[in-house]
């Protein structure tokens, strides 16, 4: 379609991912706009496409972008890739998307794979609800602080990170967080492909060497299991019920802020 942007999602390691509505949308547009135009230029040949490739990566997104778009309102239609994977997931692409979603440029996601999602998949860990944080700071003190943000957040947990730096990670995972269970997935859909299913504690004092493409999929914090309802817990309860808060709602409340089970603490409200 004329007047387009496709952000189209890129093989992260094994070329027959690419799916046929990919190989159709990338003929058919005008040119291709990517993070890397060695990268994707290798890619359209290996596939047996040829497009003209523009560089729209992080340092010159901004100024990309416009110009991109003023030939998107003149009629062309465009791909977006960055190097692997989907745009504007840890990658350029957000700055474009939302150009020419400012400008009422229709904007079509073309699927493909995505390292988080199988990462998860095949972790063993919690799938029903999760959050994508992605990339940690590389500063160990900006690192403590993001990990503590979270800290209390009681689903998986994905991130990404780099070789070099995983086992900084991995440590400073265990310092802030204490032991939890951890799924290392390396080079996903890779002839190395590796899913190490493990826990904090374990792979800190193994201090092993990774490499490849990594995501860490991490276990929430878990819910308090505790019998006992703390004397904090009553006395806020005993302060709400005075504003006129009836047992079942006060539990529910309480439930909330403190993370206990609401039937426990209603329980023990109702006791003589």
């Amino acid at each position: 379609m004329p007047n387009t942007l496709y952000l189209v999602a890129s093989p992260i390691g094994n070329l027959k991912d690419i799916s046929q509505r990919v190989k159709e949308v990338l003929s058919s547009v005008s040119f291709v706009a990517c993070e890397d135009t060695r990268n994707t230029s290798k890619l359209l040949s290996l596939i047996g496409i040829n497009k003209p490739c523009i560089s729209c990566h992080e340092h010159n997104e901004k100024v990309e972008s416009e110009k991109i778009v003023r030939r998107i309102l003149k009629g062309e239609d465009v791909a977006y890739l960055s190097d692997a994977g989907y745009p504007c997931i840890s990658d350029p692409g957000f700055l474009l998307a939302q150009e020419c979603i400012k400008n009422n440029i229709t904007v079509v996601p073309i699927s493909g794979p995505n390292a988080a999602l199988l990462a998860l998949i095949s972790s063993g860990l919690e799938t029903n609800h999760f959050m994508f944080y992605g990339f940690l700071d590389a500063k160990i003190s900006k690192k403590e602080a993001e990990i503590a943000e979270f800290s209390s957040f009681p689903y998986t947990i994905l991130l990404y990170e780099a070789p070099h730096r995983i086992n900084e990670t991995l440590q400073t995972l265990y310092k802030v967080l204490g032991n939890r269970k951890l799924c290392i997935a390396r080079e996903i859909t890779k002839l190395h492909e590796e899913f190490i299913r493990s826990d904090l504690e374990t792979l800190v004092k193994e201090n092993n060497e990774y490499k490849g493409e990594l995501v860490l999929v991490l276990e929430g914090k878990k819910k308090d299991t505790a019998s006992e309802i703390s004397d904090e817990i009553l006395g806020k309860a005993n302060q709400l019920e005075k504003l006129g808060y009836s047992k079942k709602e006060v539990s529910s409340i309480l439930s909330t802020i403190f993370d206990v089970n609401k039937n426990k603490i209603y329980k023990e409200l109702i006791k003589d």
